[in-house]
């Protein structure tokens, strides 16, 4: 078995199987297609994003995994234990063909040290969200989310719209490179401070941000300038957002909007220190992790001071879900980290109570057309969603896809249903030129428990209460999803949150109608169950108006 990579891999593309059914082959092609060059972080060394996310344990896990899909029945389940392939047990058709755990410690023992500890042994892995459950899409698949958040920022505050405001973030990489982007699409005027320019430099190639400036003046002109004019523009600046926003507050210079998404849910990895190049931060952590973890947390606690300084200021202020106030928190004693909120209590939370979240699909034929009937059926099926239709309008002129074609918006309770069923329809009528793979992002409205993200400021205080999303993954197996994912430590941490995530394969028979019908009912609808549950009446009502049967609601 082999110990390096054998890169690029890329997914197979057309409608030739390789395993022995079609859910078989989208696992197979998915797993393949989150280490495509075009995707992935750092294939070489299994890692898709989000700092260490990695797709597979090591490389023997990977071949392992690849030639058992090939091979695997159409009544047998593969199961996955933190990227190593385990067992193959017999089921039967409708059983999900695989199922995986990621990085799951007892609570007791639920940290960094202990799980580096254990990593280090060949133990475990870190699966992030999509990473180790195998349904990443590239930067894409957090744009229409970031979108969305931008968006109801801007009708909350700005008469709906970005246009003549100055928005202001930190982080450019796997995850927050779709800032400027989605900033863009709200029509903002945006400035992105990353240390890393290589990051920069991608986003600006894929139009994700339309220029680099290394000088802080030339940069701030610029987007001034943009906003004056009402004008929608991005700028990614080289910079450590942990020099540059105490400077903006010496100056006086005060954004309408402030977030960040910089890789700060892991101390070691990730975020860099200030007066540290990338090279020189990377040294320093191989030769003193514990005091770079140190500097890295002054750094993080002066970027946090900075964003209150900001906030006071009059700047709309808020965390974008990457733990920053945690750490300081948690580490620094510092509380005050969070009087400002998180993005979901602050502008996601209403649509979470409808069951609405990311609804993302691939085109296992890799041919981008497949993705542009698929876009016709999602605006011919919701024609009066005005936003919707903004949505996949622009990110058919904007977004350019990286490995498999790959589309995202958000639907609710319902609609999933629906979606899923027209989609399937097109594979069975040759619409498309193979079967489309239909997942989610982990973050959604019933599948995480994340108090310092999803699960923020509950009405009902149950922020840490982490059954719903061990429900959500049980029932989606009973659902009979393709294959379906229980992770711990995604986009927060280690220690900081559990969230599960399931794949539905379209493939045009008869029981793939059935089986996206329950899937995409059930799934979403965990999220209105969980949100009725903590007493938030848009979802009470939803649950009311849409039959989600709730034994303890009225």
């Amino acid at each position: 078995m082999p110990s390096t990579p054998p890169t690029p891999i890329r997914a197979p593309t057309g409608s030739d199987l390789h395993c022995q059914g079609w859910e078989q082959e989208g696992a197979l092609r998915m797993l393949m297609n989150n280490l495509d060059p075009e995707v992935a972080k750092n294939p070489d060394e299994l890692i898709v994003y989000g700092g260490t996310g990695k797709a597979a344990r090591n490389w023997d896990c990977y071949e392992k995994i690849v030639e058992t899909l090939q091979r695997l029945g159409n009544d047998e389940t593969l199961l996955v234990q933190s990227g190593k392939p385990v067992g193959v047990f017999r089921t039967h058709p409708e059983a999900p063909r695989v199922l995986i755990a990621n990085s799951h410690l007892v609570p007791r023992w639920a940290n960094w040290d202990e799980f580096r500890r254990l990593e280090q042994m060949g133990l475990t892995m870190y699966g992030q969200m999509t990473a180790g459950s195998w349904i990443y899409i590239g930067t894409q698949g957090i744009l229409q989310g970031t979108f969305e958040t931008f968006a109801e920022c801007a009708r909350q505050h700005f008469g709906g719209t970005l246009e003549g405001q100055f928005v202001l973030t930190a982080g450019l990489g796997e995850m927050g490179g779709a800032q400027p982007l989605a900033a863009t699409m709200n029509g903002g005027a945006f400035l992105g401070v990353e240390v890393d320019p290589q990051r920069i430099e991608r986003r600006v190639d894929t139009g994700y941000c339309d220029e680099m400036c290394t000088d802080l003046d030339e940069a701030l002109d610029i987007v001034q300038s943009a906003a004056d004019a009402e004008r929608a523009h991005s700028v990614g600046l080289v910079g450590n957002i942990a020099e540059v926003l105490p400077e903006l507050v010496r100056r006086d210079v005060v954004p309408d909007v402030l977030t960040d998404q910089t890789s700060a849910h892991d101390l070691r990895t990730g975020y860099i220190p200030m007066g540290y190049s990338v090279d020189e931060a990377a040294e320093f952590r191989e030769d003193d992790p514990e005091s770079y973890q140190e500097a890295v947390l002054d750094s993080m606690q002066t970027h946090v001071e900075a964003m209150l300084d900001m906030q006071e200021k009059g700047a709309i202020t808020f965390d974008y879900g990457n733990n920053l106030r945690g750490q300081v928190a948690d580490l620094r004693g510092m509380e005050e980290a969070f009087d400002f909120p998180g993005f979901v209590p602050a502008f996601i939370r209403p649509l979470f109570c409808r069951g609405s979240g990311p609804f993302r699909w691939a085109a296992l034929s890799g041919n981008p057309e497949d993705i542009a009937v698929t876009d016709d059926a999602v605006l011919d099926t919701f024609p009066d969603k005005p936003a919707l239709h903004r949505w996949i309008k622009q990110a058919r002129e904007k977004v350019q896809f990286q490995g498999l074609p790959a589309r995202i918006c958000w639907l609710e309770y319902g609609e999933r249903a629906e979606m899923g069923e027209r989609f399937n329809w097109l594979v069975e009528n040759d619409k498309v030129d193979a079967p489309l793979v239909i997942g989610r992002d982990h973050l959604d409205a019933g599948s995480v428990a994340s108090p310092n993200r999803e699960t923020e400021g509950m009405k009902d205080g149950s922020d840490a209460i982490a059954d719903w999303p061990l429900l959500n993954a049980m029932l989606n197996t009973a659902s009979g999803a393709s294959w379906v994912s229980l992770h711990h430590g995604g986009g927060v941490g280690i220690g900081y949150s559990i969230h599960g995530g399931m794949v539905c394969v379209a493939d045009g028979s008869d029981a793939a109608y059935d089986r996206l019908e329950r899937v995409l009912t059930n799934d979403p609808g965990t999220g209105v169950m969980r949100h009725a549950d903590a007493g938030y009446e848009d979802a009470i009502e939803t649950a009311e108006a849409r039959g989600v049967d709730l034994p303890m609601a009225g």
